[in-house]
């Protein structure tokens, strides 16, 4: 089984931006999180980060055929892009929308999600440690 994480705009910058938010747990960090319990689960992970949304959607669709499931936190872009929710719908893959804070707690605009409709899950609030629930169920989904 292979999964496909994205990370959009500004989580490259994890453990510098707003720590008091998002944790001082770095991208490197994070990566690395994922990549120890992806070896555990027996299931062969990806990365891709960009600020661009057009990035962002050529990952999605690159996925195609090759990816069983999606892990995306596509941080702002969560609030304002109908070409990623496009772009999941496109692909069909299974995905699993994830975001560090709970967005639903912040400001008003952040309760907005366009890719929400596309995805099986949502993971919020629960830190990076939300990366590997979303790892685990999207592969139970695929399992089933």
């Amino acid at each position: 089984m292979k999964i496909l994480v994205i990370n959009g705009p500004n989580l490259n910058m994890l453990g510098v931006r707003e720590p008091e938010i998002y944790g001082r747990t770095t991208y490197n960090d994070l990566v690395e999180l994922i990549k120890t319990e992806a070896d555990s689960m027996g299931v062969s992970v990806e990365f891709f980060q960009s600020n661009h949304e057009g990035a962002l959607v050529d990952a999605i669709q690159g996925a195609y055929g090759r990816i069983d499931g999606i892990v995306i936190n596509p941080g702002a872009y969560t609030h304002t892009s109908v070409a990623l929710l496009d772009a999941v719908k496109a692909v069909g893959i299974p995905t699993i929308e994830v975001h560090i804070s709970d967005p639903d707690t912040r400001e008003d605009f952040r309760r907005v999600s366009f890719i929400r409709a596309a995805c099986i899950d949502t993971i919020k609030g629960r830190g990076i440690q939300g990366y590997v629930d979303a790892m685990h169920a999207v592969a139970e989904y695929v399992k089933k």
